[in-house]
């Protein structure tokens, strides 16, 4: 279990494959590597060398109890970055992940070379969904979950794997800032969104929540390829060969 610190935070990492770098973000509370460790990561690292971590306070990470607004996040990431050595990354990110990889490419412009927003939150902040989550018992939320999820994530039945990721989710809802960070964040604006130069490519699925915000970002960024896939917010799951295949003929384009 490779433990990086990274701006004052033990970071879970694991590397797959060799070549051109490659870094990849999960998304808040239900996520982790695994998102991308068990489905595009391993088809990417055929040819590139990619970058998995989990967010502090996810997974095997350290459990910070503040640190969750972007800002702090995109620290984490860019202490990982400048540790690889990379000069120049390409950037995916799911879900609030995506948001990181977003602000990271606003802040740092000539250090990602591609994009890729996957089920990218705009407003980010989903906070009552959030707190609908919360209000089911701990088999319930674990019910609640696409069964693709807690396939990948081990959570069947209520064995240690579970309780973990139960217990993961009681620490963050309960004794972080996350929730508080969540309501804080604003949105990105237009005028901002239209300051991204690299290329973008944006992947929504057609069942989801966030399916507006890929035509927000196919009317504002400059330079962007939007993508709707059949599936949910768990994209990478729902759809993970076609999400495989976007991510290769993108990133080799």
């Amino acid at each position: 279990m490779p433990l990086l610190s990274a701006n004052g935070v033990q970071l879970h990492t694991q590397t797959l494959g060799h070549g051109p770098p490659v870094f990849m973000l999960h998304g808040l509370l239900t996520g982790s590597l695994a998102t991308w460790y068990f489905t595009a990561g391993p088809v990417l690292a055929r040819t590139r060398h990619v970058h998995l971590y989990d967010l502090r306070g996810h997974g095997r990470s350290e459990r910070t109890t503040h640190g969750y607004d972007c800002q702090t996040m995109v620290a984490d990431l860019k202490s990982l970055v400048d540790q690889s050595a990379s000069q120049v990354i390409d950037l995916v990110g799911h879900s609030y992940g995506a948001l990181i990889a977003l602000h990271f490419a606003l802040m740092y412009p000539t250090q990602v070379r591609r994009l890729v927003l996957v089920e990218l939150p705009l407003p980010p902040s989903r906070i009552d969904d959030v707190q609908t989550f919360l209000k089911q018992t701990p088999h319930e939320m674990v019910q609640a979950l696409p069964k693709s999820l807690q396939d990948v994530m081990g959570l069947q039945g209520r064995g240690r794997r579970a309780r973990r990721f139960l217990e993961s989710i009681q620490f963050l809802t309960q004794s972080s800032s996350l929730l508080n960070d969540l309501r804080q964040e604003p949105d990105v604006p237009d005028a901002v969104l239209q300051q991204i130069r690299c290329p973008v490519l944006g992947l929504f699925g057609r069942e989801s929540i966030c399916a507006q915000v890929g035509e927000r970002l196919h009317a504002t960024v400059p330079n962007f390829t939007h993508h709707r896939l059949d599936g949910g917010h768990y994209l990478p799951l729902d759809a993970g060969t076609d999400v495989s295949r976007a991510l290769v003929e993108f990133l080799d384009g």
